[in-house]
């Protein structure tokens, strides 16, 4: 084994680890215990246009779709991609959130629509051309993208769609943040979350890159959250968010981006 295949095999290892535990924590401690553990989990409770507009997406490509939920953690997208009629098929590194996904999916009654993998995401046992529609929620910078795109490319069939939704790496309160909460991530996450270099390095595997991008202003509500004035104070920050976001270069101080990649470059 080469030097960098050691360095990988290294990264794939605490990737796992530190999901395999914060799984076996979310099992273990109550959801009090667990969201002081790790407090980054409430911050989602401001992504609702971004959901929902992965939503609509997936409400409309998902019909009799073969799909696949890449890094599924706890299997939430693939249960959402088999009631809206896909056949999902999930991925992980973590045995642990696999299990977990597997358990929701039958509890679910969603078991005959669902299948899961232990799988590494960079090196993945599927043929080529299998699946229209690829869903990567938050999972790329966890990754060595030069690697995750070709093979997403290769398992993506012709006519296929791949949305992915992902941190940027701009805003620099938010990198402060992430700096001063080393236990909430693992170091190879912390210094890879996504910027345009990525997107770009997409291009070379696909024809088509359409970015949108969420959340800046409405993650001020965060301290709102357990005050009656949130929800008011969400839906004002949110359309400000509206306008905010359609001007260049600000967008690239947003939270999050969603983009969808499609014209695979075999």
């Amino acid at each position: 084994m080469s030097l960098c295949d050691e360095i990988a095999e290294q990264r794939k290892q605490l990737e796992m680890s530190f999901h395999n535990k914060r799984e076996k924590d979310r099992n273990e401690l109550d959801q009090e215990a667990f969201l002081r553990k790790y407090g980054n989990k409430r911050f989602y409770a401001t992504a609702g246009r971004s959901s929902a507009y992965i939503t609509e997406w997936l409400r409309d490509k998902c019909p009799g779709a073969v799909a696949l939920d890449y890094c599924c953690g706890l299997g939430h997208s693939s249960i959402e991609i088999a009631k809206l009629g896909a056949f999902a098929h999930g991925i992980d590194i973590s045995e642990e959130e696999v299990e977990t996904a597997r358990r929701a999916a039958d509890q679910e009654g969603l078991g005959s629509r669902t299948k899961f993998w232990v799988m590494d995401a960079e090196n993945m046992q599927f043929d080529n051309d299998m699946f229209d529609v690829i869903v990567c929620k938050g999972v790329l910078h966890h990754l060595d993208v030069s690697k995750a795109y070709p093979e997403l490319a290769r398992v993506l069939k012709p006519g296929g769609r791949i949305l992915c939704q992902e941190a940027l790496g701009y805003n620099p309160l938010i990198r402060l943040y992430r700096k001063a909460t080393p236990h909430l991530r693992t170091a190879w996450e912390t210094e890879h979350i996504l910027k345009l270099k990525e997107l770009a390095l997409a291009r070379r595997y696909f024809d088509q890159i359409n970015v949108r991008y969420f959340h800046l202003f409405s993650i001020l509500a965060i301290p709102l959250m357990k005050t009656p004035v949130f929800k008011a104070a969400l839906t004002a920050f949110e359309c400000l968010d509206d306008l905010i976001l359609r001007i260049p270069f600000v967008q690239l101080l947003a939270w999050q981006m969603v983009f969808e990649m499609s014209g695979p470059r075999k």
